[in-house]
């Protein structure tokens, strides 16, 4: 019987008598390295928003996302691109705990400010106090 020994580490018993031909053995082994090379670039210059007069409501289903940017505050980005922020009238220091709140659904759809409030994950609740719409600072 011979031994025929595999690239795998496995060998591979095979009678002697039942093949009088020589057994040849061959183990290819492939390497490959792919390498990607990125420019170095200057950091962007981070955005800096201005506030400005916002409206008094906003529809919810308008909202595309938020943000939360400062324990007094949240970003809304709205479906058609613009900004808002929705200042509390008050600090509400458990947002960036769990980071998330909620917004309970209102009868006409809207958030208001001076009227409604976000709750926060953890069980409080903040009282929106007004919005104001950012535009970049140039």
């Amino acid at each position: 019987m011979v031994l025929v020994a595999l690239g795998t580490g496995l060998g591979l018993a095979i009678p002697a008598a039942a093949d009088p031909r020589p057994v040849r053995v061959a183990q290819i082994t492939v390497e490959q390295s792919l390498i990607v090379r990125v420019p170095r670039r200057v950091p962007a210059k981070p955005l800096r928003w201005k506030e400005k007069k916002g409206p008094k409501c906003v529809a919810m289903s308008a909202i595309a996302g938020a943000a939360v940017v400062a324990d007094d505050a949240i970003d809304l980005a709205l479906k058609g691109g613009q900004r808002l922020r929705a200042k509390f009238s008050s600090r509400c220091p458990a947002l960036d705990y769990y980071s998330g709140f909620y917004i309970l659904p209102t009868e006409d759809g809207r958030i208001c400010g001076d009227r409604d409030v976000i709750r926060t994950r953890s069980g409080g609740q903040c009282e929106i106090e007004r919005f104001r719409r950012l535009v970049l600072d140039d």
